[in-house]
C-alpha cells in the first residue's frame, strides 16, 4: 500500500541590521521517481519576490530568487504532497568486476571520487576494501554500513555542515549527514559508486492520520549495483515509504536545502522547522 505525506519545511533567518542584494537557491522540492510521486510542491518566500526554477546538473529542482530591497529577516516555506511506494526486493547485483568496468567509462566515475566531505585516510580506505573483499554489492554495502554504525554514535551537536567523513570516524559521533558521508566514502573506497541523498524521513510512520508530527530533514546514500539502490546508514535499513527524496549528489555541498549570499552584517543561525502529516 502506498503512503501519502504532507511535508512543510520552514526556514527563517534574522539579521541584526538590514540586509540587501540577497541571492538564494532552494532545494526543498521532492522529485517524482518510480518510488514516489509528487502531487503538489511549492515554495513561498517572505519578503515576497519573483521565483524561478531550473534543474541542476545533478537532476535536482532548484528554486532561485533575489531580494534587492533591504530586509531584516528571510523566511522560506516549502510545502509538498508526496505519494510514496513500499520498498521492493533488492535487484540482483552485477558482479564487482563488471561494476568496476562500467563505472570506469561513464558518469559513474563522479560517484567514485572523493570530495572534501567524503575523503578518508588511506588506512580507513584500505580497511573498507578489506571488509568488502569477496562480497557482492549488497553484502558489501551492508558490511560497510555495519562498520559505520559500530564506530559512530548518533549524537547531535558534535559536527557541522562543513564536517567530513573522517571527522565523524575520528570523533566516533555524528548525525545523518555524517553517516551518509562516511558510508559513501567507504563504498567508494571499496569500488562501489555511491551518491549522497538529501530528503525527508517521517519520524513516526504509524502516526495517526491527519496528525502533524515534528521531524527533520534526512540524509542517506544510494550505491550502484547495476542500478541505484538506496541504503539508510543512520537507521541500518533500505529506504521505504517513509523516505522522501529531494536531491542527490556527491555530497552535501551539491544538495544544500538553502544557500545564498547577501550584503550586510552576519545573520543569526537559521531556525528550521519540519512538519510531517500522514494522510494515507
Amino acid at each position: 500500500m502506498a503512503g501519502r505525506l504532507r511535508i512543510r519545511h520552514e526556514t527563517r533567518v534574522g539579521y541584526p541590521s538590514p540586509a540587501g542584494s540577497s541571492y538564494n537557491e532552494v532545494r526543498m522540492s521532492p522529485l517524482t521517481l518510480p518510488t514516489q510521486t509528487v502531487l503538489d510542491a511549492r515554495v513561498a518566500v517572505a519578503p515576497a519576490t519573483s521565483l524561478w526554477t531550473y534543474w541542476d546538473y545533478w537532476g535536482t529542482q532548484v528554486t532561485v530568487f533575489d531580494l534587492a530591497e533591504s530586509h531584516t529577516s528571510l523566511s522560506l516555506t516549502a510545502t509538498s504532497l508526496v505519494e510514496t511506494a513500499p520498498p521492493t526486493p533488492l535487484p540482483t547485483p552485477l558482479g564487482r568486476t563488471e561494476i568496476a568496468a562500467r563505472a570506469a567509462d561513464s558518469r559513474l566515475t563522479e560517484y567514485l571520487a572523493a570530495t572534501s566531505r567524503t575523503a578518508v585516510s588511506p588506512d580507513l580506505a584500505a580497511r573498507a576494501r578489506a571488509v568488502a573483499a569477496g562480497l557482492d554489492a549488497h553484502q558489501a554495502a551492508a558490511a560497510l554500513t555495519d562498520l559505520v554504525r559500530e564506530r559512530v554514535a548518533y549524537t547531535q551537536g558534535t559536527t557541522g555542515v562543513h564536517s567530513g567523513a573522517q571527522d565523524a570516524w575520528d570523533q566516533q559521533a555524528g548525525v545523518c549527514q555524517d553517516f551518509a558521508h562516511l558510508t559513501a566514502a567507504l563504498l567508494r573506497a571499496a569500488g562501489l559508486p555511491a551518491r549522497y541523498v538529501s530528503g525527508y524521513l517521517h519520524p513516526s510512520p504509524d502516526a495517526e492520520l491527519e496528525r502533524p508530527v515534528a521531524g527533520e530533514s534526512h540524509a542517506w546514500v544510494e550505491y550502484w549495483a547495476g542500478e541505484w539502490v538506496g541504503h539508510d546508514p543512520t537507521n541500518g535499513t533500505h529506504p521505504g515509504e517513509s523516505h522522501v527524496i529531494v536531491a542527490r549528489g556527491r555530497e552535501y555541498g551539491d544538495v544544500p536545502p538553502h544557500k545564498g549570499v547577501y550584503r550586510g552584517a552576519p545573520g543569526e543561525l537559521p531556525q528550521v522547522r519540519v512538519e510531517f502529516t500522514r494522510l494515507a
